[in-house]
């Protein structure tokens, strides 16, 4: 039976599961856009992965004044969910040496990312669904990180526009009560 089932197996053994979500985790937080298209199980999998590294990003941030060892604590169990890379040819600037994107993605996490939602209860991730794929049939899915850049600028955007109508509409009316 299916009863209480926690998460999805996603057809891989433990280690590649965990090593699957910790890709797609780094991924979505590296990336420029702050989203990555995957399939739809994928996408539902990480959603919480990639929630549970955040909250504990903002709990290190809110902490981080009163107590240096629980911000600490909180910075290595975020740690987890990610690869650890050679921090050691991260500093000395070698290259070739290991993977560096899971440091690059905890600096992102608790630099920039922790203090966007410091102030948001949870709900960090949208996923949006984009149809199937031509060659499998697979859902495919969009994950995203909320309030993310692309978002801002269309907001940005979107008010300029408004603002700039709204001028042009003032505009005919101020011309039209002076003929």
């Amino acid at each position: 039976m299916r009863h209480l089932k926690a998460h999805r197996k996603l057809g891989r053994t433990t280690e590649h599961r965990l090593s699957l979500l910790r890709n797609l985790a780094t991924s979505l937080i590296t990336s420029r856009e702050e989203r990555i298209i995957t399939t739809l199980p994928k996408a539902k999998e990480l959603r919480p992965f990639v929630e549970r590294a955040i909250t504990l990003s903002r709990r290190a941030r809110a902490v981080e004044k009163e107590d240096a060892a629980k911000a600490l604590h909180y910075r290595r169990l975020a740690a987890a969910y990610f690869h650890a890379g050679n921090r050691g040819a991260a500093v000395d600037g070698r290259r070739g040496e290991g993977r560096t994107a899971g440091v690059a993605a905890l600096k992102r996490l608790f630099g920039e990312l922790s203090e966007r939602y410091l102030n948001r209860p949870g709900g960090y991730t949208r996923i949006i669904k984009l149809g199937r794929r031509v060659g499998d049939n697979a859902e495919l899915a969009i994950i995203e990180l909320v309030d993310n850049p692309r978002e801002r600028r269309e907001a940005e955007k979107r008010s300029n526009q408004k603002a700039s109508k709204k001028g042009r509409d003032r505009a005919k009316s101020s011309s039209a009560e002076n003929e």
